[in-house]
Order: C-alpha cells, then sequence, then structure tokens
C-alpha cells in the first residue's frame, strides 16, 4: 500500500517546515516536497506606514538577517527619495553587511551543518549538535563561535545593537564611525582569519568522504542568480543582477531593482506557504533557478580579493562549468567568509571612512522605488509604492527561500528517491535528506508572504468547541 513519510519538523533550520515523501505501492519514492507551514503576510502590514520606516519595521521579519533587509529597504526608500548616499555611508553599509554575513556564514557551517559533516550523518541525533562538534573538536567549536561573534559584534559597534539596529536609514546612516570602534574591528580580524582557515582547512579534509551525498544531494543542473559588478567581481551591496543558465552562459544581464519585478514572477503551490519564483520570459518551472553562495560563486569571474581569488579558484575545479551539488554550498559559504573578512579590512583602510558626513535627507520624489542586494541566503528585492504623503500602498519582498524554492524541493525528491528503498529506510538517510534542505541554508522567517490579496478568516468558538460564527474579510 502507498504511504507517506514525514519529517515534521526539519531540523536545524532557522524557521519551521517539514518534509513529506510519498511512497507507491511498490514502496519506491513517487514525489516528495518540503512544506513551509508558517504564513506571515508582513507586505500587507506595512500598508500605511510611512516609508520612512519601512527599513526598521522589515528588520523586525527575521532576527537572523535584519541587515539584509535594512539595506534593501533603505535602498528602495532611496530610489523613492531620488537621492545618492555619502560615500562614507555607502562604505559603512557595506562594513555592516560584510559584518552580517560573514556571522551568518559561521551560523550556518559551524552550527547548523557542521554536526553532520563533522560527527556524521549517521550519529546519535543526541550529539548532532553544535555542543557535539565543541566536544569532539574543541577548536572548532570555538572558532564557529568566535566567527559568529566576530560579525556580530561589529554590527553591535556600529549599530549599538546586534539585532534590529535601527543605525541604518533612508539616506545613509545615523552616526559616523568612532576611531576606537574601527581600532577594535582591525583587531580582531587575525583571530576571524585563523578561525576561518581552520574551517576551511578541516571541510577540504572531509569533503571526499561525502561523495555520495555530493552526488544526490540537489545536483542538477538549473539557472543561477547574482549580484556582480561591471568587472564581473563578486558584490552583495550594489550592482546588477545576471541570470545565466546551466552551461555558464549569460541569459541576461544588467537587471537593475526596479526591473525586478517585471522580469521575476512569483508562482504558488498547494503544498506551501512559501511562492516559488521564476524568470518569467521562461514560465515556471523552466525559468526557476539558484541563488545563494554556490550561484554568486559560479556566476563571478573574481572576488576581488587576493586569498578569495586563490579560493575561487579552486573552487571551480569541482566542475568544467557551473558547480551544480547544493552540498557545495558549504564550501562556497567559507570562501564568501574569507572575502567578507578581506572586504572588511580593506573598507576599513578607506581614508574616508571616519568622515562625519554620512547621511542624505529628502523627501517624496517618486511614488515607487526598488532595491536590491545579496543577503547571505540570497538575492533580496524590496519594491515599494506609496502616495504622494509617503504613505506605503503598496510591498512586494521577494527573499532567497522564494529563489531558491523548486530546486529545494527537486533536491528533496532526488535524495529520498536515494535513500529510501522498497519502503526501508534509516535515521540516517532521512537526516541526509533534511541535510538537503540545510545545504540552502533557508531562512523561513523570511519566506512567507501575501502578493496581492491576504484573506483573514475569524472564528468564533463556545466552550463546547462548536463554531458560533465565522467571518471572512
Amino acid at each position: 500500500m502507498s504511504q507517506t513519510i514525514t519529517i515534521d519538523p526539519v531540523t536545524r533550520l532557522e524557521g519551521h517546515g517539514k518534509i513529506t515523501i510519498q511512497l507507491n505501492d511498490q514502496g519506491e519514492v513517487a514525489d516528495a516536497h518540503f512544506h513551509v507551514t508558517q504564513v506571515r503576510g508582513f507586505e500587507k502590514f506595512c500598508e500605511g506606514r510611512p516609508f520612512y520606516e519601512m527599513p526598521s519595521l522589515t528588520a523586525r521579519i527575521c532576527g537572523i538577517c535584519p541587515v539584509s533587509h535594512l539595506l534593501a529597504s533603505a535602498k528602495a526608500c532611496e530610489a523613492i527619495m531620488a537621492v545618492r548616499i555619502p560615500h562614507t555611508a555607502a562604505q559603512l553599509r557595506r562594513l555592516l553587511n560584510m559584518a552580517q554575513m560573514v556571522q551568518s556564514h559561521a551560523l550556518s557551517f559551524f552550527h547548523l551543518s557542521s554536526p553532520d559533516l563533522l560527527l556524521g550523518m549517521e550519529s546519535d541525533p543526541a550529539a548532532r549538535n553544535i555542543f557535539g562538534v565543541a566536544a569532539a573538536r574543541p577548536d572548532l567549536g570555538l572558532a564557529g563561535i568566535g566567527l559568529r561573534r566576530f560579525g556580530q559584534h561589529i554590527i553591535e559597534l556600529l549599530g549599538t545593537k546586534r539585532i534590529h539596529t535601527g543605525w541604518v536609514v533612508p539616506g545613509g546612516v545615523t552616526e559616523p564611525l568612532a576611531a576606537a570602534h574601527r581600532d577594535e574591528i582591525l583587531a580582531s580580524i587575525p583571530q576571524a582569519y585563523a578561525d576561518l582557515k581552520l574551517a576551511l582547512t578541516t571541510y577540504k579534509q572531509i569533503a571526499g568522504s561525502f561523495k555520495q551525498e555530493i552526488s544526490v544531494f540537489a545536483n542538477f543542473p538549473s539557472n543561477y542568480l547574482g549580484l556582480i559588478n561591471e568587472d564581473e567581481s563578486i558584490e552583495f551591496t550594489d550592482g546588477t543582477l545576471r541570470l545565466i543558465d546551466p552551461q555558464g552562459a549569460v541569459i541576461e544581464d544588467s537587471i537593475t531593482a526596479s526591473r525586478f519585478t517585471e522580469q521575476f514572477g512569483e508562482a504558488d503551490e498547494n503544498y506551501s506557504y512559501t511562492k516559488f519564483v521564476y524568470y518569467k520570459p521562461l514560465g515556471y518551472p523552466q525559468g526557476s533557478y539558484r541563488v545563494g553562495p554556490l550561484a554568486r560563486l559560479n556566476i563571478v569571474k573574481s572576488m576581488g580579493t587576493p586569498q578569495a581569488d586563490k579560493e575561487l579558484a579552486e573552487f571551480k575545479q569541482l566542475a568544467t562549468g557551473p558547480v551544480e551539488s547544493s552540498f557545495f554550498y558549504h564550501h562556497a559559504r567559507l570562501v564568501e567568509a574569507l572575502y567578507g573578512l578581506e572586504n572588511i579590512e580593506r573598507i576599513l583602510a578607506d581614508p574616508l571612512i571616519l568622515d562625519k558626513h554620512v547621511r542624505a535627507v529628502a523627501g517624496v520624489n517618486r511614488l515607487e522605488g526598488a532595491g536590491q542586494i545579496e543577503a547571505p541566503r540570497g538575492t533580496l528585492n524590496h519594491h515599494y509604492k506609496v502616495d504622494e504623503n509617503g504613505k506605503m500602498t503598496w510591498a512586494s519582498l521577494v527573499v532567497a527561500t522564494g529563489h531558491n524554492n523548486n530546486a529545494m524541493n527537486k533536491g528533496v525528491l532526488q535524495s529520498a528517491k536515494a535513500y529510501v528503498k522498497d519502503g526501508k529506510f534509516t535515521p540516517g538517510a532521512l537526516n541526509r535528506i533534511e541535510a538537503v534542505i540545510r545545504t540552502f541554508d533557508p531562512c523561513l522567517s523570511c519566506s512567507t508572504h501575501a502578493f496581492g490579496q491576504m484573506p483573514l478568516a475569524l472564528t468564533l468558538v463556545n466552550a463546547d468547541g462548536e463554531v458560533v460564527d465565522r467571518l471572512v474579510s
């Protein structure tokens, strides 16, 4: 008889989700899905608010990546204001973005994924966590904690708080960088380099023992999307989007934030509250693609910093074209974190980094604006419309998890077919299927929203559990 295997919840993720695997009468995998089970609808909450509140409002979407929403939102607001922010403000925002990327990649690699990589997919679930890693490899446990602390402390020094800082505002930032804080960050960089290089060395030593996982962890041809500079180097805060095909050829280039909603749509599936983003000219699902560290390294020609460029060259030796297996998101994450450290050092060497002019001021000069950046997990786009008084009338937020949604579901199906046979499976097999999702490091808190109408249903139930009344807006 057919049956359904349910993994609920999927563990070591940011947010709540589950996986269902449908078996046919012969016990073979017929289908599998990754379900995001929460709906938040935060776009609708923004309507009627003054546009200049949007960075602080949207940062509350997530406690893991609030910096990403702060920056994308501020850029959308600045498009409405029609202003260019001061040079020093732009540099300080890049510094903030790099700190966010380093701490987020450290969280993903050390806290969420390293238990599988270091302790084994079949290891005892009670020990398969960051505490188990720290017990087995104290040096790596300390490195993971140290790198995350490094990034978060920079955020705190810049914006006074590690989470939900109000420092980024439309027009720039609220306060300049203090010399003492600059020097404190610079003093902490050598240890951060040591921690990251330990992670890279360890990963390369163990990656070869995961050949089977590499072959079935969302290992298939796909398109890839990411920000890029004019010199084809990686970019996180500015630049324009490039979309490439499975062979690495450019499908479309120079996609600005304002053109994003023209070129990309969102499809619905009845098994998840997260939408499926696709490139409109190719349609859905043919126009699906991947974003994030793997996609970015597949797209760019260089990192733009010496040590990261050497690592990028080694990464690109993994395949003759784009690297396809999502297992290599782990590798790409560490390369990007190294770039982040080098870039932080370079930004702090800017002779204008302590300049006091860090904010431009303007009102509503346009009724529509969009901003996009690269969040740690991938491309993030905010698009707003306002009335003449600057009150929000419409918002669209497209996050990395939506971009990757189709690839995650295909990856779950691919791995389920590899690890579930004749209706039989082991706990380690199910952990491997979960681990496919962990390679993407989705942020499920950010991922669900309502585009257009969001009906609200209120049900009144009496003490006996009987429905007394029901109202649907």
